[in-house]
């Protein structure tokens, strides 16, 4: 896809991401739309995928685990436009007997969705166990993975990571939402992090940095990381974003963690997130 192509992709999630929480008064908009634009290069550009055809196994395709459930507005539309399910769906969402659940659920059959993730710290043990499942079974593909930067808080984040590279596990691709925000603040006043690339170096793992809001960097640090694949060290992507990022009165403050806009406020957001596909 063109980089404009994608772009479009990215502002029409957002709208859904907006309308989502804001419709039930209920969810987490700041990281989710913080994290818009890698969702977009990671399902529509990245991943080999099978949309219509999905299987909770995931044998001949790429993985994807979202460990930081909360932001599951952006996994939701993400699949929504890419085919896992019909977007009209969208309209469910935390509502009751929904699919569609504040944290992502394989419990009534979602498409796209193979385990509950939101329990903070357990997502990369996961991701671990797929990857080396692949390996098992002489499958080629990979594991992708995102943790929130606050998530990294987690001592089983640093088990997983250790095991990790203590066991080669080389067809792992990890990625940190770096945007320095967390439900109760700024990162390094809740509990500070130190310098996370040399921390994950530290642990034997491989460590790129991006730009997470430039379409075409995260294109090209997925394809660095992709090829760095089978190396005997697992990967792990420092993504930097801005919390609430397209939206101005939302941007660089985690008050938008787990709040949700007002009607009038989702109004003046959409304002400034052009539709392109079409609002659900």
């Amino acid at each position: 896809m063109e980089v404009a192509e994608l772009q479009g992709i990215s502002s029409q999630i957002r709208r859904d991401i907006v309308r989502m929480v804001a419709d039930v008064q209920s969810g987490h908009p700041g990281g989710s739309l913080g994290c818009a634009d890698f969702f977009t290069v990671l399902y529509f550009e990245t991943m080999k995928l099978d949309p219509k055809n999905f299987q909770m196994d995931g044998a001949d395709e790429d993985l994807f685990f979202l460990s930081n459930g909360h932001i599951s507005p952006v996994i939701y539309s993400t699949l929504a436009h890419r085919g896992f399910f019909d977007k009209s769906e969208l309209a469910t969402f935390r509502l009751i007997d929904s699919r569609l659940q504040g944290h992502p659920s394989p419990a009534k059959n979602l498409p796209g969705v193979r385990i509950a993730t939101g329990s903070l710290g357990q997502g990369l043990s996961v991701a671990i166990g797929a990857a080396q499942a692949k390996k098992l079974n002489g499958d080629q593909n990979i594991v992708y993975t995102l943790h929130g930067d606050g998530e990294l808080q987690e001592g089983q984040i640093w088990e997983a990571a250790m095991y990790a590279a203590g066991n080669k596990v080389d067809n792992l691709i990890a990625t940190v939402d770096y945007n320095h925000k967390q439900i109760d603040g700024d990162i390094d006043e809740v509990l500070p992090m130190g310098d996370l690339a040399q921390k994950w170096q530290a642990f034997g793992w491989e460590v790129l940095e991006m730009d997470g809001h430039n379409h075409q960097e995260i294109i090209d640090t997925l394809a660095k990381a992709k090829a760095m694949c089978g190396n005997g060290k697992p990967i792990v992507i420092i993504m930097t974003t801005i919390m609430g990022n397209g939206v101005d009165f939302m941007m660089h403050t985690h008050k938008w963690h787990g709040s949700a806009p007002s009607q009038e406020q989702k109004e003046i957001a959409l304002a400034q997130l052009p539709e392109t596909l079409g609002d659900y």
